[in-house]
């Protein structure tokens, strides 16, 4: 299967079009980029982020374009405990990627990971998390994903300091 290059932009456009235009207006803006900044808000995102790659494979002839899409959604367990749900789920278009493999479109593997992350910063303004992350393999081709399970720990640490978010996710 043969996907052009305006499909991609066609896809990119209806995702584009679909999200809402203007956020929450009861947030101040620089209320709602921390919140934005912080995986661990009390906020649904959902990021959707587009990479194209080129001259890849033994060959360097080989392309890919990625369509992930990273809905965070946070869950109150309580006044002091939040869960926080992150799923990664890659759309992948690869053409020529090593010699004889053609072409394949369609879903890469998913990655979920979940947080348990208090409500309030530590006294010292600090924000974390931790939790599982699981790898399902939901590739819809066997080049588009690794074809195993996968199960481990996740963690974040971030501070947010005036305009600036310090942080780690791993």
């Amino acid at each position: 299967m043969r996907i052009n290059h305006s499909v991609w932009l066609g896809v990119i456009a209806i995702f584009a079009l679909t999200m809402p235009s203007q956020p929450a207006l009861a947030q101040d803006e620089e209320g709602l980029a921390k919140k934005l900044a912080n995986p661990v808000a009390s906020l649904i995102s959902v990021p959707i982020f587009f990479a194209f790659d080129h001259n890849i494979g033994p060959r360097d002839e080989g392309e890919r374009y990625s369509l992930t899409i990273k809905p965070v959604i946070p869950f109150s367990l309580n006044e002091d405990w939040n869960l926080i749900s992150r799923t990664i789920v890659p759309v992948v278009y690869q053409d020529d990627i090593s010699p004889g493999s053609g072409d394949q479109f369609g879903l890469g593997d998913t990655f979920q990971s979940f947080f348990f992350s208090p409500v309030q910063p530590t006294s010292k303004g600090f924000l974390w998390g931790v939790g599982p992350t699981i790898l399902f393999p939901t590739a819809t081709d066997d080049l588009l994903g690794s074809e195993k399970w996968a199960l481990g720990p996740t963690g974040l640490l971030l501070k947010q300091a005036g305009p600036w978010t310090y942080g780690m996710l791993a």
